[in-house]
């Protein structure tokens, strides 16, 4: 089957890891704001399978794919680099190649991993990037590849995601708050807390200007940065957490959490040390916001009632 640009004055959003934490955030967004979409899990369709994701893009007349789906696992990444290579380089290569051939926007998720986390400034999206272990360095490679293979793409950097769904350090505090008196949280890892939800919100906004928008002329792809209004370590996320769902009867009682060293939790991978991205270029291009992630936490903590 070969590529035809797409003509359809409809939106309809192609949807792929919709079972991951960030996936589940874009299909209830879809849904609520009644955008026609289509969402593919890893059981649905492999990524890297062109031919199945060709013949949806065709038949549903998809305007923009949101590749949700990811290798995340940043310790496992180190003794299995193969597999974080296909998912988070050779699909994103894939898919690189069927937006150009149907000459439709490709929306990616990276991460704050591709920097080595040295810097004390807020990270812009020009800055070096420069991995320190294999989930980064994969992460960028996915980056490049789609860089390489097409010309409509929006990279969204983030960090640090949590949410309702999948598994993420909010449920991980939340479940060891109720197991332990005492814990220790790394405090010296600096990054920017940021809801699924909102990025979700955010994909979706980039998507509907995109399509909406006054001419190819107008249209503004690249590299972005959309994380948490508010630098935070792990341990002062923690005390966060601990501290509102305590105060929202979430939890009976806040456990005692000792700040440590990430060398004294010693991991497989290197993470960034301070991993702060700056939004300024996603608020001045299309007008979001960063993630509030201290709102979003109490909403969240709202629904564990």
């Amino acid at each position: 089957m070969s590529g035809q640009p797409i003509i359809r004055e409809e939106m309809h959003l192609l949807v792929t890891g919709a079972n991951g934490q960030l996936g589940q955030c874009l299909a209830d967004q879809l849904v609520a704001q009644v955008i026609p979409h289509t969402l593919l899990s890893r059981q649905d369709a492999d990524i890297n399978d062109t031919v199945v994701l060709e013949r949806i893009i065709a038949d549903k007349a998809v305007t923009a794919i949101i590749n949700a789906a990811a290798y995340t696992a940043v310790d496992k990444a180190e003794s299995e680099p193969e597999l974080a290579q296909r998912v988070n380089v050779d699909g994103p290569a894939a898919l690189a190649k069927l937006s150009a051939r149907f000459d439709i926007p490709l929306l990616h998720v990276s991460t704050d991993y591709v920097f080595d986390g040295n810097q004390q400034r807020p990270y812009v999206e020009t800055d070096a990037a420069v991995p320190v272990g294999v989930y980064g360095q994969t992460k960028l490679d996915g980056e490049l590849a789609i860089q390489r293979h097409a010309t409509k793409y929006i990279i969204l950097r983030t960090a640090w995601v949590f949410g309702e769904y999948g598994n993420n350090f909010l449920k991980t505090m939340l479940r060891l708050g109720k197991e332990r008196d005492t814990l220790g949280v790394v405090a010296d890892q600096i990054g920017c807390p940021t809801y699924a939800g909102d990025i979700a919100k955010a994909l979706i906004t980039i998507a509907r200007q995109l399509h909406d928008g006054d001419g190819e002329d107008n249209a503004k792809y690249g590299v972005y940065h959309y994380v948490g209004d508010e630098a935070v370590s792990w341990h002062g996320f923690a005390v966060a957490i601990f501290a509102e769902a305590n105060r929202m009867g979430v939890l009976a009682k806040v456990p005692i959490v000792n700040a440590i060293t990430t060398e004294a939790y010693p991991a497989p991978a290197k993470r960034p040390g301070v991993s702060v991205l700056s939004t300024a270029k996603i608020t001045e291009d299309y007008g979001l916001g960063a993630s509030k992630w201290r709102v979003a936490l109490l909403c969240i903590l709202v629904s564990c009632l």
